[in-house]
């Protein structure tokens, strides 16, 4: 239900920025507020943090982490769910780029280095949001400490929406780019986190024992061992 809510919320912010409607008309007066807030220090450190999120940065951050969640759960699982989820980010990015075709906001209004590609939905946005948080779900899988699974997820939350808000603050997406990107980055990490859980529920029914590791791998039922 959450999914599907998420999935028609992103289809109305759609709805408006392709109609220029309803929180479409929240973007310039955004964008005037946040070129009230530059100065020459603040944007240096938010183009340094954007950059964490781009065609760079996200990579080599996703990269790290996963490794980090492969190393201390001594699986492939992490690299097969951060890779397929941000697989399908980038290539929904795109394609969302393309159908819409919007345009960015104007380069005086905006902090360089410019961006020419189309603005909707915001690339960094998107991707930040299904890495982080398929990184952070595997994280709270490893800890049983509610403190320290509530601090993982304030810290990744703050992550993604820091990313999202720096986009505006630079003037490299409208704030309905962000919106959009929030939405359907989160229906996409629902449905990861879903298809996560069932796996693990029929896993469950087939197999005894616990998950399988690098040093314990898979091993049948004692059923299945005696056919």
């Amino acid at each position: 239900m959450i999914v599907v809510a998420l999935a028609l919320l992103g289809a109305e912010v759609y709805d408006n920025v392709v109609d220029d409607i309803g929180l479409a008309s929240l973007d310039k007066p955004t964008l005037a507020f946040a070129e009230q807030l530059r100065s020459p220090a603040l944007d240096s450190a938010v183009t340094a943090f954007t950059n964490i999120g781009g065609g760079i940065g996200m990579p080599i951050l996703a990269a790290i982490l996963t490794a980090w969640l492969t190393f201390i759960t001594r699986t492939w699982r992490p690299l097969m769910l951060v890779g397929g989820a941000a697989a399908v980010s980038v290539t929904a990015t795109a394609v969302g780029k393309h159908l819409v075709g919007r345009t960015r906001p104007d380069h005086a209004d905006a902090v360089p280095p410019y961006e020419n590609s189309q603005s909707f939905p915001s690339g960094h946005t998107l991707n930040s949001t299904v890495v982080i948080g398929v990184v952070v779900y595997l994280a709270c899988l490893q800890v049983k400490r509610a403190i320290v699974r509530v601090g993982l997820i304030t810290a990744g939350v703050i992550f993604v929406v820091a990313m999202g808000l720096s986009r505006v603050y630079l003037g490299h997406h409208w704030m309905t780019d962000v919106i959009a990107a929030w939405l359907l980055g989160l229906a996409w990490l629902g449905i990861v986190i879903l298809a996560h859980r069932l796996f693990h529920v029929l896993r469950h029914r087939e197999h005894a024992g616990p998950a399988p590791t690098f040093d314990h791998p898979l091993r049948s039922s004692p059923g299945a061992a005696d056919e």
